[in-house]
């Protein structure tokens, strides 16, 4: 037997100590006898008793304690406290620990009990030989193991007459924990065992021979019994101890359950070396399984299956049944093409095995048909496998389930090709379809359409709703566009809100402008995001192969500039382009170089309309609007340079430049007498956007040495709704120097009462285009006096701009419209032409009726 204490028996793998033990611990006192102890032992069948005071384990007294005991000479031997006999210190062991380190213990420390403690050193069990040896995962060891090969030729005999103390004695000497009883009649044998003396402690009869006490009959087994048939009768009989016969049947040993701990990690051992030495052995008489082992080692982790020359399935591995759903049994006697998926003709199972037969080997992509009927792809290698003579006997096959590299690929793919966002393809996969459409045009003489789709005002939505709201959108929008295409066609995401399409083999024009206008009608629909019911429209540009382009660039760069033309024409429509769009692109050009120069040049001026009380007619103050004075283009319209402004980035610098002239100017009057005045100034919403835009307020008034009273900000809504958690409190914060905040062309944006009682307001304009048609136009008439109804009651004065006769006067005066704007009262004026009307003071309007 081994006693190398790195020598360890195999337990079952992933079982700890607190997996098997007893949680039952039977306790007591320092101060308990010994027989008291015994009594409690032998009635709770228990082989140890664990000695606690003030909550601590200090000791353990055990069966094989009791055989310690002094029996001659000694008669309150039984009446001690377990204090003086008891083993100390208690030997333990954590719940977490493997069962091999437990087995060390007791192996290296020669006990049979260890207190199994938790992570706070807590007393919850016991652990012992006899759990031990249940838990080896060794079964199939202990079949092939007779008794005969662990048996120790140490067995003690004892006459039944002999005293019970000798008896002990003699058990000490021989270090056994369990001896034979011979009787004389019968000559039948009895066991004597450690538990046997606790119950004779435990009824306080030791004055007795050993014959007495001892179980009989002792169970006996012939030597050729298995260990495994030995562990099972103890566990049967809940006995510890067999009587060993030869095959004479006489008695040659007692088997204790204790000794199939100890005898066997070493016979173990012994029994793997030699299993593995037999093994090589078969493997050196065989080379033909050698060299087959070697090829199915070669890809233990990929399904294996092994067919004879025929094609008949042999045997799978288990990674063969993981990757196709078919079990060995299903799969022998087969043949592979119970895995065929149909999408590989006789071709190429004949090029195949053509490979095979030729060259021994073939390997390649296949896709295969999983048990549940699934389609996958996978890698497949075969090796024909030949005899001394050269001659295929086998067909070796491993093969792998690539699935998630080829998803891998794809999104790879998609990464290169296609919008992350929608799907669609992107500008590289777009450019691609075309180059190719193009050459498919000029090869067949076909015409085709490329159209660039931009969403109208979509930026107000990404900034006022979040991008959230904005990236759902897009998508939604994406599948309408994609809806409304023919087989064959392309749409794509260029990026932003900008999409394209690829219209292929289109008779002409009138083709593109029907998907166009199939196009702007499903995009007018309302679209429900986030439980939003938001309405968008788009603009887009035609351009059509060859006429507007010969490749590529061309022609997607004509689409574009058609695009923004219908933008210029008002939005949700398309444009065809005309070489015409070119030459007024160069001019939009050249009208951008002069427009970056104008500041400079000092070509901008400032005109002024004056605005008027709508009852008195007394004049209120006046609105800065910029004018353009080119050199050689003479004046230039509002309506054309602001926009472009905006688009060139120019728009804050020219909007500073209007609130200092205009702060200035309105100096100026004061200083002449003019008073209870305001000066209007209009502000982007690039102006209110800028961190520095109230500081810079605030620097030229006091420049100008202007009380801030006088001056009046006109912003539009949709100026303060593109951020409104910055603008808010800094118009606030304006409005609380004394400047007025007014909105400008109020109506044609969100036009939401409940959220201007919340801006820090004093004022709306009612946009000119409300204003027209009234009073003859009863609808607008109607808007027109609940606008100035709801903005009373809402403690906000109303500004009508765009009057321009006296009907529409006599009106606006009718439903208290507060302040009067327009042609009707003055025209926009240079500063010295207006001066003398601010003079005087008032206009002459028509009486109240």
């Amino acid at each position: 037997m081994s006693s190398d204490p790195a020598s360890t028996i195999p337990f079952v793998s992933g079982i700890t100590v607190g997996d098997i033990i007893s949680h039952k611990i039977l306790d007591c006192t320092p101060q308990t006898t010994v027989v008291e102890a015994a009594d409690r032992m032998w009635r709770s069948r228990c082989s140890s008793i664990v000695v606690i005071e003030r909550g601590q384990a200090v000791g353990i007294w055990t069966e094989a304690d009791a055989l310690k005991l002094e029996l001659p000479g000694n008669p309150d031997v039984f009446e001690q406290p377990l204090s003086r006999v008891m083993s100390r210190p208690v030997k333990t062991i954590e719940q977490g620990a493997p069962l091999e380190k437990a087995e060390q213990l007791l192996r290296i420390e020669k006990i049979r009990h260890l207190l199994v403690i938790d992570d706070d050193a807590r007393s919850v069990g016991i652990i012992s030989q006899t759990d031990l040896i249940r838990a080896q995962g060794i079964e199939h060891d202990l079949l092939l193991r007779s008794v005969a090969t662990i048996l120790k030729p140490n067995l003690e005999v004892l006459e039944a007459e002999l005293p019970l103390h000798q008896a002990i004695h003699r058990l000490r000497s021989a270090r056994v924990d369990a001896a034979a009883v011979r009787y004389t009649e019968g000559e039948s044998y009895g066991i004597f065992t450690e538990r046997d003396f606790l119950r004779s402690i435990a009824s306080k009869r030791t004055n007795i021979c050993v014959g007495e006490v001892a179980s009989r009959p002792l169970l006996m087994q012939p030597d050729t019994l298995s260990l495994l048939q030995a562990r099972s009768i103890f566990d049967r009989q809940g006995f510890r101890h067999l009587g060993i016969t030869s095959g004479e049947g006489n008695l040659i040993g007692i088997l204790s359950f204790s000794e199939i701990l100890r005898g066997i990690d070493h016979n173990h051992l012994d029994y793997l070396r030699q299993a593995l030495h037999e093994r090589r052995i078969a493997l050196e008489h065989s080379q033909e399984n050698l060299h087959l082992a070697r090829q199915v080692i070669k890809a233990s982790r990929d399904g294996i299956m092994v067919t004879d020359a025929r094609g008949i399935i042999q045997s799978v591995n288990p990674a063969f049944t993981r990757i196709t759903g078919y079990s060995a049994e299903e799969s022998i006697g087969n043949t592979p093409a119970l895995l065929r998926s149909g999408r590989h003709d006789a071709e190429f199972y004949s090029a195949m095995w053509k490979s095979v037969e030729s060259e021994g080997y073939w390997a390649g992509e296949v896709w295969n048909r999983r048990k549940n009927g699934e389609i996958y792809p996978e890698w497949l290698s075969i090796n024909a496998i030949r005899n001394d003579k050269g001659e295929i006997t086998k067909l070796a096959a491993i093969l792998s389930d690539i699935t998630e590299r080829k998803k891998s690929e794809e999104q790879i793919k998609n990464l290169a090709y296609y919008d992350m966002l929608t799907g669609l393809p992107n500008r590289r996969l777009f450019t691609d379809r075309l180059n190719m459409s193009i050459a498919n045009a000029h090869r067949h003489d076909h015409q085709l359409a490329v159209v660039f789709i931009d969403l109208d005002l979509f930026k107000r939505i990404n900034d006022t709703l979040g991008h959230s709201v904005g990236d759902k959108l897009l998508v939604e929008v994406a599948k309408r566009i994609s809806g409304q295409l023919r087989e064959g066609d392309t749409a794509a995401r260029m990026g932003g809100d900008e999409f394209t399409l690829l219209l292929q083999e289109i008779e002409d024009a009138d083709c593109a402008v029907a998907i166009a206008h199939r196009i702007i009608s499903a995009l007018s629909e309302p679209i429900n995001v986030d439980n939003s019911t938001l309405y968008v429209t788009a603009s887009l540009g035609i351009s059509i192969y060859p006429y507007d382009g010969r490749d590529s660039e061309t022609l997607v760069r004509n689409a574009d500039t058609a695009m923004y033309r219908a933008k210029d024409e008002g939005r949700n429509s398309y444009q065809l382009y005309t070489a015409t769009m070119n030459k007024s692109s160069l001019a939009h050009l050249e009208m951008e170089n002069n427009l970056r120069k104008a500041l400079n040049l000092k070509e901008f001026t400032l005109h002024y309309q004056a605005k008027v009380c709508a009852t008195s007619g007394r004049i209120t103050g006046t609105e800065a609007l910029i004018r353009w004075q080119h050199a050689d283009l003479g004046y230039i319209s509002p309506a054309l340079f602001i926009p472009l402004a905006e688009n060139i980035g120019i728009i804050p610098e020219l909007g500073d430049w209007v609130l200092a002239t205009a702060i200035k100017q309105c100096s100026e009057w004061v200083d002449m007498g003019i008073d209870d005045f305001r000066m209007a100034v209009n502000v982007s919403a690039r102006q209110l956007t800028q961190s520095s835009f109230s500081q810079r307020v605030i620097q030229l008034l006091d420049e100008a040495g202007l009380d801030p009273r006088f001056l009046e900000l006109e912003l539009t809504e949709s100026a303060i709704m593109e951020r409104p958690d910055e603008v808010v409190p800094m118009l606030t914060a304006l409005r609380g120097h004394g400047i007025q905040i007014s909105i400008d062309d109020f109506g044609t944006g969100y036009s939401n009462f409940g959220y201007l009682k919340r801006l820090p307001i004093s004022k709306l304009k009612i946009d000119i285009s409300f204003i027209r048609d009234v009073p003859t136009n009863s609808d607008d008439s109607e808007l027109v006096a609940a606008m100035i109804a709801m903005a009373h009651k809402l403690k906000l004065s109303v500004t009508a701009e765009g009057v321009e006769n006296r009907q529409q006067v006599t009106f606006l005066r009718q439903q208290r419209c507060d302040e009067l704007q327009g042609y009707f009262i003055t025209r926009p004026q240079a500063a010295k032409t207006i001066r003398r009307l601010l003079l005087e003071g008032s206009f002459p309007l028509v009486s109240s009726t």
